[in-house]
């Protein structure tokens, strides 16, 4: 299988304190891959290395044929567009539609074919069962229907990697569920997916690849079913 993500050697380090180090990882085509760990365990620094939110600054880091270390800001947006982000927090802008929460990011990113804007806003919104709110505002949607919005959003580019930060965060833990499940069944398509969370529950429910965030150390979890 293709390899999206390799790193190998790296240390990553905020205001010179360090955050984790000698981090060895690899995500290929089709993945699931959790990063389990504390709050404060360094998970989402090193998501936010994948997208060019943090440097990299040693070791050897690839994403998606970018080298990390090397990754001109003229080209960070298409890093990006290749890379669906799912915030725990939502992020939605809270003055406009599901619809136009959608249509923001895709005329952002350079989609301008009125028709086929239309067509993948509906794409998407169908692929995480949320066809009929479009015309919703977010302040309309509980906490589970915001996330699947969210997703839909991450989803909006056919991205190759899903990068979901603590995306059961703020839910309730039947919706949280069912969010993973969503991931899982988008990662079935093809869609790698990296998830953090400190909800070692997800795992035995729904397996994956584990990788542990522990004493500044990234390792490969014993509760790994790959």
């Amino acid at each position: 299988m293709e390899i999206l993500i390799h790193y190998q050697g790296v240390n990553i380090t905020l205001q010179e304190n360090i955050i984790l180090q000698n981090i060895e990882l690899e995500l290929r085509k089709g993945e699931f891959l959790y990063v389990i760990g504390k709050v404060g365990s360094g998970k989402s620094t090193l998501l936010k290395t994948m997208y060019a939110e943090v440097d990299i600054e040693d070791g050897t880091a690839n994403v998606l044929g970018y080298n990390m270390h090397h990754i001109k800001q003229k080209e960070i947006p298409f890093l990006r567009r290749k890379i669906g982000i799912v915030f725990q927090d939502f992020q939605l802008l809270s003055d406009r539609t599901v619809h136009d929460n959608l249509l923001f990011v895709l005329k952002a990113t350079g989609w301008k074919d009125k028709s086929e804007i239309k067509d993948q806003i509906d794409h998407v919104l169908s692929q995480v069962n949320m066809a009929n709110k479009g015309y919703k505002m977010p302040h309309e949607l509980s906490g589970g229907e915001k996330q699947r919005i969210v997703i839909a959003r991450a989803l909006l580019n056919s991205p190759e990697i899903i990068l979901a930060d603590e995306p059961t965060g703020n839910l309730d833990p039947e919706t949280g569920d069912q969010i993973v499940q969503l991931l899982q069944s988008i990662c079935q398509t093809g869609t790698s997916v990296i998830m953090s969370t400190h909800n070692m529950r997800f795992i035995k429910q729904f397996p994956g690849k584990v990788m542990i965030c522990e004493n500044e150390e990234l390792n490969i979890s014993e509760h790994s079913s790959l």
